[in-house]
């Protein structure tokens, strides 16, 4: 099967021989392309499409495929392609929202050598890294590290610490982050801009594999994610200067049942005050397990509101990957 395109980085951007202690063909092997597609009735649908196609790194001997979690949430098929050309069908096994990882096992013989994986705490800011997608040295980046730091987003989101690389890589999703040495640190998950010096710097965000272990504990212990669902609004917020304003809330969500609206500032959480969109949703997790009631308060056009939310799991609203 010929490449999924023939574009390529200009050679200047490209870890030649000699600028890196690996091979990097030899790396770029363990990257695979994800496809997957998703029922047009998804909960996911509107936001991520139907048709969703990435990157994916092979992690363990039996073809075990680390990516990014929403290329395969709700799939309904789901095929990966190796560097040779083989396409095999595959099933996602887990997908975890506190990390943003997905699992995916081949249903077949992926020829395909897995990844060393490296030491995320080893690797600091202003170090130099490659970003690897499929298609070999061409689809390879070399980059640099411009950031550990913690990471929010508005699906109700948080990590720790995620890495920030510059330039941007155009094929980031589930693409491999590697150190030095070629061994994995991190996967592509977002597009970033920002400003740095008052210039503008465009890069991308990748996950720190040190989230990985409790995934593949789970896998050792039956399949499932280790972690107990945390309570879900379906509330997209934003850190804006009013405050943390509500963006949209997915149709009938617990906070679209409870009347929370487009516009509305969240400025409390059980009666304490709320500073910043990581520490909302550090609050809200606190309270306690998915389907506990989340009491938040809110200002409307300059009213005060206390509203209650009754949380969910956000797997109740997905559909779950079917077997082909």
């Amino acid at each position: 099967m010929a490449e999924s395109s023939a574009w390529a980085f200009p050679d200047a951007l490209q870890p030649q021989p000699g600028d890196v202690a690996f091979d990097v063909e030899a790396v770029a092997a363990s990257v695979v392309r994800v496809r997957a597609a998703i029922p047009d009735d998804a909960f996911t649908a509107p936001v991520l499409g139907t048709e969703r196609e990435g990157n994916g790194v092979v992690i363990r001997d039996d073809g075990l495929v680390l990516t990014i979690g929403y290329l395969v949430a709700e799939a309904a098929t789901t095929w990966l392609t190796t560097r040779r050309g083989d396409v095999v069908p595959a099933h996602p096994l887990i997908y975890d929202y506190a990390s943003g990882f997905g699992l995916v096992h081949p249903l077949g013989h992926l020829e395909a050598p897995p990844i060393v994986l490296g030491q995320p705490a080893r690797v600091g800011v202003g170090d130099d890294v490659c970003v690897i997608g499929f298609g070999g040295r061409r689809h390879a980046l070399k980059a640099r590290i411009f950031a550990k730091r913690e990471f929010a987003g508005y699906w109700e989101y948080v990590l720790d610490e995620a890495f920030f690389t510059t330039p941007a890589h155009p094929e980031w999703s589930g693409a491999a982050l590697v150190d030095s040495k070629g061994h994995l640190i991190g996967v592509g998950s977002l597009f970033v801009q920002e400003q740095q010096d008052d210039e503008p710097m465009q890069g991308n965000m990748f996950v720190p594999i040190d989230l990985l272990d409790p995934l593949l504990e789970g896998l050792r212990g039956g399949g499932q994610s280790p972690r107990k669902p945390r309570p879900w609004l379906g509330m997209y917020t934003g850190d804006a200067n009013e405050g943390l304003v509500v963006n949209g809330v997915a149709v009938n969500a617990p906070a679209d049942a409870a009347g929370i609206e487009p516009g509305d500032v969240v400025v409390g959480v059980g009666g304490e005050p709320v500073h910043g969109l990581a520490d909302l949703f550090r609050r809200i997790w606190r309270t306690g397990p998915a389907g506990c009631d989340i009491a938040l308060t809110l200002l409307r056009k300059g009213t005060r509101l206390e509203v209650n939310v009754h949380s969910a799991s956000r797997e109740e609203f997905l559909k779950k990957p079917t077997l082909q």
